[in-house]
């Protein structure tokens, strides 16, 4: 089994997260990550801060085991939060969108543990500075928010600039993207667009379908006009976003105002006119549904496998 030094500080038995997807990432499908030996890891984009709290919980009475909580930092709740994590004894917080720093410190002092996203070098010594546990490079390879730096170049640039644990995102999808990434200097691995269509995980089943149907080149990247660049499905919703971003008659508000709402349409509704169904790169080699479990075990095992046969490209078989 692959153990590594992000398993010993968090207590976990298999060095894999399961990223904290808006909307979708629940006590159901993290408990069920947990269970299996990774992480799972709860949004903080649900229903409101209440709602996040009654999924901590719940997710407490389904797994014994670690688990975290992924905070959106631009969102609008976010201080509330920030607090209720605190008021939980959660012991893992992961964070994306913004900076963690008006909050870090609370967070260290209470005992948890502090491992942000990160899109850059420059971003990851800042992450490093304010007191980070660990971090997340995550290529633009990834499904949702993306940054311009792909995983092959930004997991080797990041784990040479900061001597913390790095865990690597975007591209991850089995056995081989992981080892990959174990070969890059990352001590583990977070994945989202596989788990979306785990059985545990509560989008629409055209969401799904969409999913495994998806091909090589399914994903396109929008809102880069905007400032706000996002990985999603080829959709209706995704091409017409791209037409009003490329149609200079098109204010950034009437863009902004398209979007409003539009992950909650892809998630709930399997709206495909109007909502933004985000996946990474890896959406064209889904294949099929199956348990949470089945996911971690075939990409921990995988890994294993292609980690144990690599002496072959140098000494034959």
């Amino acid at each position: 089994m692959i153990h590594s030094p992000i398993c010993n500080i968090l207590g976990i038995e298999k060095p894999i997260f399961q990223g904290g997807m808006a909307w979708i990432a629940d006590a159901r499908l993290a408990a069920a990550v947990s269970e299996a030996g990774g992480l799972g890891l709860i949004s903080s984009i649900q229903a409101g801060t209440e709602a996040v709290r009654a999924e901590i919980r719940k997710a407490r009475e389904r797994t014994e085991k670690p688990f975290g909580v992924n905070i959106m930092l631009a969102a609008p709740n976010a201080a509330e939060i920030a607090d209720l994590v605190v008021e939980e004894g959660v012991r893992i917080v992961t964070t994306g969108a913004g900076s963690p720093a008006p909050y870090i410190e609370r967070w260290l002092a209470a005992g948890i543990c502090v491992i942000p996203v990160v899109a850059s070098v420059a971003y990851a010594l800042k992450m490093k500075e304010l007191g980070a546990t660990a971090l997340i490079a995550e290529g633009a390879e990834s499904g949702g928010h993306v940054g311009e730096l792909h995983t092959m170049a930004l997991v080797p640039q990041v784990v040479d600039a900061v001597d913390l644990p790095v865990l690597a995102a975007g591209g991850i999808f089995d056995g081989r993207s992981a080892a990959a990434a174990f070969m890059l200097g990352a001590c583990g691995v977070q994945v989202g667009t596989r788990f979306l269509v785990a059985d545990e995980c509560h989008v629409h089943e055209v969401y799904k379908a969409r999913l495994i149907k998806a091909s090589d080149i399914g994903t396109m990247v929008t809102g880069k006009s905007l400032g706000d660049a996002v990985r999603s499905l080829k959709t209706p919703f995704a091409k017409q976003f791209a037409r009003m971003e490329a149609d200079p008659s098109v204010s950034a508000d009437e863009i902004r105002a398209f979007g409003t709402g539009s992950l909650r349409k892809a998630v709930f509704d399997g709206d495909l006119s109007g909502g933004s169904f985000l996946a990474g790169e890896v959406a064209g080699l889904i294949r099929k549904r199956e348990p949470a479990a089945a996911i971690v075990n075939d990409i921990m095992d995988g890994a294993e496998k292609v980690l144990a046969q690599a002496n072959n490209l140098i000494y034959g078989s």
